[in-house]
């Protein structure tokens, strides 16, 4: 403790058994208890610590005294703070200031060798790009005859019409699909595929009306229209006259009824076909499954399988076999994958997950129930995703609870051996029958990072050839082949998060989006695709991209370097959406040759008067410090104090 003025001088003192000492101007201080040592040192903003040398005897006693050890440790920490406090300014860093500025350093370093190196691949890629599309365009010279709509016939002729038709009377032939309406006391046939919808307004006092809608040319032809009757209205525009709407009337009201009624569910039936029709109209056949015979087959057993039949739960067993994969439900649904169109085979196995699973990207969509399907799943659970806690607490050092977290350890490792085994067996037998292209991947979970693909936050992670996510439906499996740049949308200091958006080399689908990734992965996502030879740009807004596309689209000389006059430049591809503009090495060496310190920097080494200077400008240099290091660095000291 220290004393009072006049008597115990306030100051750094230390403690021993024998008596306290005070700092500069105290004295041996009379009421400490000479049994106790004293514990911690008062710090003294007066004077620095005293210490005084006694006999040997003394010295012996304060080294195997721990207080006084410890004394002498803080004591001595105090004044190497004081020391870099007060450190004369001679051009020396911090130890924490110099490891920051290195850190800082490099990672700049870092950004610059990836900007130079996403300069020469974004080069390089507009050149292949051209190349891709200009061998496109020739596949796809001969392709116009298919556009052509083919032309409607409800009848060959007046012979062909259905017996009992009377006159002024609404006729429904559900077997031509055709409507036959009264013109003029004259029936007119109509193929259902020209009739936009069919209205029946409230009858009135006397009459029912039925109001019949054609499609036209001059109005919007709707999502819902047949692609051939959009064709054909597009076609005819120029010089044909179409009828827009008729409208009847009836004192019977059961005629227009029924036939309401008959327009409605033929239109309805003739709708679904076309719909099946468009969905298998780009299936690529496949072969038929070569099961095996004469040996044991590989099994994995009790699997569930998504996208699922008819919206319930599917489960089955799922088997390999000489040419393809065969999964068969419980209620004997049967799926089969044939090896050929199995574009990436993907095991993921359950680390921080709570299933494990093998997912197969598909070359071309197959036929899961009633929907295309290009992505097949088969997994299991290893623990619930929802769990009844029970009303009454468990400790954690509980033996039902221990007990619990160690077969759940086991179940993880058992399956993932399981379907490590089966995804060899598979591997083998795909071999044996020369199906050399399958191959499992396995994604790379520390180069994973968390996301928003679709409407929740999801862990996304590349594999060998696609960025994935396979816990969360809907499946998030782009192809790295398919794309081709991305761009980083709201990257700014400030910013805590930032926009991924994926842009694909077809430009008639949407670019993916990927919302809301923590800023702190930027940079390792941004090395990661520099690696992948993919291009990236970033800015600090968000983009209309509808509209970029669409522009994009319309422009064939996107990835060239010069307008349509081959002389004027312009930016090449994605070079226009890049924040720090382009490489300027030469603007700076045309800077350095104008600046007028070169010159003197000649003269000084041409008369060998270059020492002193050159001392003083490695010392300006060793000394200078960034203003925002400085204030750093003293906000921490002053917080320190």
């Amino acid at each position: 403790y220290s004393g009072k003025k006049g008597g115990y001088d306030s100051g750094n003192y230390y403690g021993k058994k024998g008596g306290c000492y005070g700092g500069k101007g105290g004295k041996k201080g009379s009421n400490c208890d000479l049994e106790s040592p004293v514990a911690s040192p008062v710090a003294s903003p007066v004077a620095s610590p005293v210490y005084f040398d006694d006999d040997d005897d003394d010295d012996e006693e304060e080294d195997d005294d721990p207080d006084a050890k410890l004394a002498r440790k803080l004591a001595q920490e105090e004044e190497d703070d004081a020391n870099n406090n007060h450190q004369e300014t001679n051009g020396r860093k911090s130890s924490r200031l110099a490891k920051h500025a290195d850190a800082a350093q490099d990672v700049q370093e870092g950004v610059a060798v990836r900007e130079r190196k996403q300069i020469s691949l974004l080069k390089r890629r507009n050149e292949e790009r051209l190349q891709e599309l200009a061998r496109k365009n020739n596949r796809s010279l001969g392709d116009g005859e298919n556009d052509k709509p083919e032309e409607i016939q409800a009848f060959p002729s007046t012979k062909r019409y259905p017996d009992q038709l009377g006159p002024n009377q609404v006729k429904v032939d559900m077997e031509h699909q055709t409507v036959i309406l009264p013109v003029f006391g004259n029936p007119v046939p109509f193929h259902i595929s020209t009739i936009k919808n069919v209205v029946l307004p409230d009858p009135d006092n006397k009459a029912t009306y039925l109001r019949i809608n054609f499609y036209t040319a001059g109005m919007a032809v709707g999502k819902d229209a047949p692609l051939n009757t959009a064709k054909l209205v597009a076609k005819y525009a120029p010089y044909a006259t179409f009828v827009r709407e008729m409208t009847f009337r009836s004192l019977d009201p059961h005629t227009l009824t029924q036939a309401f009624r008959q327009i409605t569910a033929l239109r309805k039936k003739v709708r679904q076909k076309e719909l099946r029709e468009q969905e298998e109209a780009n299936l690529v056949e496949q072969e038929r499954l070569v099961r095996t015979k004469n040996e044991r087959v590989p099994r994995l057993s009790d699997l569930t399988m998504r996208p699922v039949f008819a919206g319930r739960k599917t489960q089955g067993n799922l088997e390999a076999h000489s040419n393809g994969l065969r999964f068969i439900s419980t209620r004997s649904e049967v799926v089969d994958i044939m090896y050929n169109n199995i574009k990436y085979a993907i095991f993921q196995p359950c680390e921080n997950e709570i299933m494990v699973l093998i997912h197969f990207h598909l070359k071309n969509e197959i036929m899961v129930g009633k929907k295309r399907q290009l992505d097949i799943q088969f997994f299991t659970e290893v623990v619930d995703a929802s769990q009844t806690v029970d009303q009454g607490r468990r400790s954690m050092y509980d033996p039902d609870e221990m007990d619990d977290e160690q077969r759940e350890r086991q179940l993880r490792r058992k399956l993932n051996q399981a379907f490590r085994d089966f995804c060899k067996k598979v591997d083998a037998v795909a071999k044996r029958n020369n199906y050399t292209d399958l191959e499992f991947d396995v994604p790379y979970r520390d180069l994973g990072f968390t996301g928003n693909p679709h409407k929740e936050m999801v862990f996304i992670q590349p594999t060998l050839n696609c960025l994935v996510n396979l816990t969360e439906t809907p499946f998030f499996c782009i192809d790295l082949a398919d794309i081709d740049h991305c761009h980083f949308e709201r990257v700014t200091y400030m910013s805590k998060a930032f926009d991924m958006v994926i842009v694909f080399k077809d430009f008639t689908k949407q670019p993916a989006q990927i919302t809301m990734i923590d800023a702190s992965e930027k940079d390792a996502i941004q090395d990661w695709l520099t690696d992948m030879e993919l291009t990236y740009t970033q800015g600090p807004m968000n983009l209309n991209w509808k509209q970029i596309i669409n522009t994009i689209q319309q422009d064939d000389r996107f990835y060239m370097d010069t307008e349509e006059d081959e002389v004027t430049p312009k930016e090449a591809g994605w070079d226009f959406l890049r924040m720090y503009g382009h490489d300027d090495s030469d603007d700076d060496d045309e800077d350095e040759d104008d600046s007028g310190y070169s010159d003197s920097e000649n003269k000084v080494a041409a008369g060998g008067g270059e020492s002193d200077d050159e001392n003083d400008d490695d010392d300006d240099d060793a000394g200078s410090l960034d203003s925002e290091d400085e204030e750093e660095f003293y906000e921490d000291e002053s917080e320190d104090d």
